[in-house]
This record gives C-alpha cells, structure tokens and sequence, in this order.
C-alpha cells in the first residue's frame, strides 16, 4: 500500500469517528423528544439532536467520497453493521434520566469544541470547512451544557447527588476521547488533525472550572473504557442500530 494510500485509508477512518460520534449522539439526544423535563428544554435538546445530525451528515458524506466506492451519508449510516462504526462508547450509553445526559453531554461538548477549534485549521479543506461550521453550533452546545451542570449541581440536594453521580459515572468513558492511535497519528504529521492527548489538558481545566461552579469534586483518573474507535462497542450500541436501521434494513433502498 503506497503512502497516499495509507493517507485516503487514515482520512476515511477519522471522518467516520468523526461522523459516528455525531450520528449516533444526535439519536440519543432524539430519545428525549417529546419527554424533556421542561417545554423549552424540550425544544433545545431537540435543536441540539439536529445540529450533531446535520455534521454528521456532513462528516459522513466526506468519508463516502474520500472512499470512493459509491456508499454516501444514508448508506453509512444505516447499512453498516456495529462492529464497522467508529464512534466512541461515551456516546453509545443509553439515556438514562436528565442528569445523565446532561453529564454526558457535558463532558463531551467541551471535547467537541476543543478538538473543531483545532480541525478549523486543518491542511485538509474538506476537514477545515466541516470544523469552521460545526464550531458556531458547538458553541452553545457548550454554553447550554454548562447553565445545566450549575443549575443541578447547585440546587437541590437530589439534584446535586444525581448529576454526581452522573459524571462519576461517565467520566470513566472520556480516556477514549484524548487517545491518539496510528490514525490520528498518520494525520497529525500532516497538519490534518492534532494529537488528541493535547486536548486533554485544556478540557479537564475547562471542565474543572465548571464542575467548581457546580459544587461537584471532579473524579480521579482511574480504569478507562475504550474500543469504540476500533469497532469494538457495547451491547447500547446494537439495540440503537436496530432501532435507527430498521427502515432501510427491512425494506432497501426505501425513499420518501
């Protein structure tokens, strides 16, 4: 395999990660249709399903041509077995109550901004005009995340000991998130991507600052989970495929 190649092989890699932990956050965050604690949180999550689906969209669209085999966005994303999507585990736990994807959605919004800021200056156009977009959209994702961690956190004590319990139970999952493989790696050196454990300084700092402001003691670094980059996921992610998948499992090539 010639190095170009193993360039076009990184690059599809990377935008599928990139557009699976997009696709596959978007539907956990649909969950909440309609069930939102509050009519105008209700809206916001929903705008907030919409805008990871619109980049993921995006993302996977630019990995169908950077492959060249004719599969586009609705083909990646709904003919392709658990085992070949490159999301990471965060994203594919299942919805649990409001602190739950509250917690989550935090700890992954303040990784999404840091690592679109660094894509915007990508040497790869496709990357750079993907990021520059993203990044006004993940921008509040982050200002609403952030409103949320202190409104729970610092309000009553069921409130507080649930969002708690919610990021000690997450933050297991974020070791994935700031891991550079043979990948990333391939395409930092060419100026495509950063290294991803340059991200995690600047994200603990940014998150530690809010979790203070929420009256919550950040969790010690300890065993953290991973594979998701690698095919290797959790049963979640199969029972969510089933459900996202159905249509055009059951009936191919449907349109509406």
């Amino acid at each position: 395999m010639t190095p170009a190649a193993d360039a076009d092989d990184a690059l599809f890699e990377y935008l599928l990660r990139l557009g699976d932990n997009a696709l596959i956050l978007s539907h956990r965050l649909c969950e909440w249709c309609g069930n939102g604690p509050v009519l105008e949180e209700d809206l916001a999550i929903s705008n907030v399903a919409l805008d990871l689906l619109g980049q993921a969209r995006y993302w996977l669209g630019q990995a169908g041509e950077v492959e060249n085999k004719g599969r586009d966005a609705d083909t990646l994303a709904f003919t392709r077995d658990g085992m070949d999507f490159r999301n990471a585990l965060l994203v594919e736990l299942p919805r649990g109550d409001f602190a739950r994807t509250t917690a989550r959605q935090f700890l992954f919004d303040h990784w999404h901004l840091l690592l679109l800021e660094a894509l915007a200056g990508s040497s790869e156009p496709r990357v750079a005009d993907g990021a520059v977009k993203a990044v006004k959209e993940v921008r509040y994702h982050v200002e609403r995340s952030d409103e949320w961690m202190v409104l729970l956190g610092d309000g009553t004590g069921e409130s507080r000991d649930r969002i708690n319990s919610a990021v000690c139970e997450m933050w297991p999952y974020t070791g994935e998130l700031f891991e550079s493989d043979g990948v990333v790696r391939t395409l930092a050196d060419k100026g495509v991507t950063t290294l991803h454990e340059k991200l995690r300084d600047p994200w603990r700092a940014r998150v530690e600052r809010v979790l203070k402001r929420a009256t919550i003691e950040p969790p010690a670094d300890s065993f953290m989970h991973g594979g998701g980059y690698h095919g290797v996921h959790t049963e979640h992610l199969g029972y969510l495929l089933a459900e996202m998948q159905f249509l055009q499992r059951a009936y191919p090539g449907a349109q509406w």
